[in-house]
């Protein structure tokens, strides 16, 4: 038996076809996917608006579930429209008024060698009520660890895809940074630029502009991020894609984090350990608070997703 209190208000979660009990486990230890990590995921959000809970950008998401999955050789068992009928029913179930939503697809049981050759694929969603994924620290700035080890790189696999195994770095380096006393890790690629964070992209702004990096600099194009690009645009903020240096990043007028989760939190303190040769250097961003553009683009993505700006409605859809 589970309990729930690290999922706040979650009461059932959807399986193949049927709600369980938050508590009640039905995984096979032998499931494939536990082994190996061959399962592909997303993080979705809904908040609470004036015509009741609205998913953001649940298209886009579902679009990049599917790609992921054709990467992995799945094949769903259910389809977008299916599925974005499953996400709504979790959230009604569960009387969700604002969400954190998590659907899997996963090689299930049936063998253990590495090719899941009669493991079938499942899908699982979840949802439950969850605040700032980096804590209300998040509000007033984080500190960052620029980690010694260098992000996955893109000519190793297609960083389009959210795959599950590829977080296990993900999670060594977060539990790194936390250990060094850090809010959050950001990793270098291979060409030593700043490529992200473990879960979340990375915008800077400096000299007028506000950038951030792509694909090509070993990074998942996040769906925030691309949000984000276009509000900026909106706002007559102008804005560049291209690749960030490590001394753009520490001597930026302001930077932030964006992604489903954590949002978007502002960075204003960084630990830089990235040299092993050389003892690690505190670095303070910009003025060392949330900067104005960084206000200013959190405050409209946050009308944003709670439907109060009449422009963006095109990335909401409304549960009820």
């Amino acid at each position: 038996m589970f309990d729930n209190k690290g999922f706040p208000k979650a009461k059932t979660y959807w399986f193949m076809g049927k709600f369980y009990d938050w508590s009640e486990a039905i995984i096979h230890p032998m499931t494939h996917a536990l082994h190996y990590g061959n399962s592909v995921f997303e993080g979705i959000r809904a908040y609470k608006t004036p015509q009741g809970p609205a998913v953001f950008r649940l298209k886009e998401h579902l679009d990049r579930f599917m790609h992921s999955a054709g990467i992995l050789k799945m094949k769903s068992p259910y389809s977008i429209p299916q599925i974005t009928d499953i996400i709504k029913s979790v959230i009604r179930e569960n009387k969700l008024e604002s969400a954190y939503i998590r659907p899997l697809l996963f090689y299930s049981y049936g063998n253990l060698g590495l090719i899941p050759k009669s493991s079938p694929v499942e899908l699982l969603v979840g949802a439950w009520q969850w605040g700032a994924y980096l804590g209300e620290n998040a509000l007033t700035g984080v500190k960052v660890y620029i980690l010694p080890w260098r992000r996955v790189h893109h000519s190793q696999y297609d960083m389009s895809a959210k795959l599950g195994g590829i977080y296990v770095q993900s999670t060594i380096c977060g539990l790194i940074a936390r250990e060094q006393g850090c809010d959050e890790a950001v990793f270098l690629n291979l060409e030593k630029n700043v490529a992200e964070g473990p879960g979340e992209n990375i915008f800077i702004y400096k000299d007028g502009f506000l950038k951030t990096n792509d694909r090509s600099e070993s990074v998942l194009e996040g769906i925030t991020r691309s949000s984000i690009l276009e509000i900026a645009h909106d706002l007559g903020i102008q804005t560049k894609v291209e690749p960030i240096t490590k001394q753009d990043f520490l001597t930026a007028d302001e930077a932030f984090f964006s992604g489903t989760a954590a949002e978007i939190a502002p960075i204003t303190r960084a630990k830089d350990a990235s040299d092993k040769d050389t003892p690690a250097k505190d670095h303070t961003i910009g003025s060392g608070k949330p900067g104005e553009v960084t206000q200013k683009i959190s405050t409209t993505y946050g009308d944003c997703v709670r439907g109060k700006i009449k422009k963006y409605e095109k990335w909401l859809t409304y549960v009820d």
